[in-house]
């Protein structure tokens, strides 16, 4: 997208955020915390689909707008930013097309048509099932089964901590075709969640208080083969790809936490009062505010340098480990800062800042743990001193 008509998009959301959104949550009494319904979330979607702001980050032949993923990490930013309890479906990402973009080329004619260009338009939405009770981090350790039956398949199996699949109406769900063929035994099934033998299972609340995670239960699922994605034996290789962009794109909501939490501690420090004066003019605030920024600054650089690689059409593999890793940890630093310049404020329970700590702790695992990502970096340094050695 040209920057001009970005601008005017990215100006178009936080209008819509500031002056829709927000008064809605207001007016009805919505926080973070709350268990939003499928009507009031779909009504959203199809709010921001009307304004051009839904599955913009799409291609034009899906419905989008072809943006970059540098555009688009300013957009999750600013939505963000502004703490509106609903931000996640202004863009698209609690079950809409930021969970599907990057995967719309494997689909076939058949698949768009039923599943993803309805997710594009807000009318359906989706999520992607591939942790399990024993595969989290290791992701080769899928117990899901797919067994031939037929014309289709019979799955079975316990998918853990889903995303968005209480509001879904289907789901991407990784599973065994071939036991012997290890990752390339793993294939990608769209299986409607309407289907016999579909559970939705479990009642637990992550921190961050949102309910926005879920078990699916399988049992005796029939999925027809023509609902495989991908191909058969590719939905590892779909997985891992998927998880990269995805890794990176979790950097900027995680920088809009923190440069909201950020503008609070600017604001409260310049209007709290103690000792006669504000305490901004106190030194030890000052340097955390200093401390504060400075890491703001490079979040936001090495987010925009790993985007602008990914636009180039380069791995970003290594790159969008070292973001996750730096800005998962630097922006909780920058929480836990606020909540010390905020005193007794910031530690009560469900002040803004109170909560955004809480859910920036959860980054520090989500998506892929620090450890894991730590993980990624060293094999990729020491795979680079091996090919330079046999240069």
């Amino acid at each position: 997208m040209g920057a001009e008509a970005f601008q005017e998009l990215r100006r178009k959301m936080n209008d819509f955020i500031q002056n829709e959104l927000i008064p809605l949550e207001q007016e009805q009494g919505l926080n973070h915390e709350t268990c939003f319904s499928r009507e009031l979330l779909q009504s959203i979607w199809q709010r921001s689909h009307e304004l051009g702001i839904y599955g913009c980050n799409l291609a034009v032949e899906f419905g989008g707008q072809g943006l970059s993923i540098s555009q688009l990490c300013i957009l999750k930013e600013d939505a963000t930013r502004s703490n509106a309890a609903l931000y996640g479906c202004v863009l698209g990402e609690n079950g809409g097309p930021m969970r599907i973009g990057y995967i719309l080329n494997q689909a076939s004619e058949g698949q768009l048509e039923e599943f993803f260009l309805p997710t594009a338009r807000g009318e359906r939405a989706g999520c992607f099932a591939l942790t399990e009770p024993q595969a989290g981090s290791d992701a080769t350790r899928i117990q899901t089964r797919a067994v031939r039956d037929g014309d289709d398949y019979i799955l079975n199996g316990h998918k853990r901590f889903i995303t968005a699949s209480r509001t879904a109406d289907y789901a991407i769900v990784m599973a065994v075709t071939d036991p012997e063929a290890g990752t390339d035994g793993v294939t990608a099934f769209l299986v409607d969640a309407d289907s016999d033998g579909y559970q939705i299972s479990g009642d637990y609340l992550p921190m961050s208080g949102q309910h926005i995670d879920n078990d699916i239960l399988l049992e005796n699922v029939r999925v027809p083969a023509r609902n495989i994605l991908g191909g058969l034996g590719n939905g590892f290789k779909l997985g891992m790809n998927r998880i990269n962009i995805n890794r990176l794109l979790q950097c900027p909501t995680m920088l809009g936490h923190a440069q909201f939490v950020f503008d609070r501690s600017v604001d409260y420090a310049n209007r709290r009062e103690q000792f006669g004066g504000p305490i901004s003019r106190f030194q030890a605030i000052q340097h955390q505010l200093a401390d504060m920024q400075t890491a703001l600054f490079a979040c936001r650089s090495m987010i925009t340098a790993a985007a602008a690689k990914a636009d180039s059409g380069e791995d970003i593999r290594n790159e969008a480990s070292m973001c996750k890793v730096f800005v998962g940890e630097n922006a909780f630093q920058i929480a836990d800062k606020a909540v010390q310049i905020h005193g007794a404020v910031g530690l009560t329970k469900n002040d803004p800042v109170e909560w955004a700590f809480r859910r920036l702790r959860m980054f520090r695992v989500l998506t892929g743990s620090s450890e894991i990502q730590r993980n990624t970096i060293a094999k990729g340094i020491n795979k680079a001193w091996r090919q330079a050695q046999d240069a």
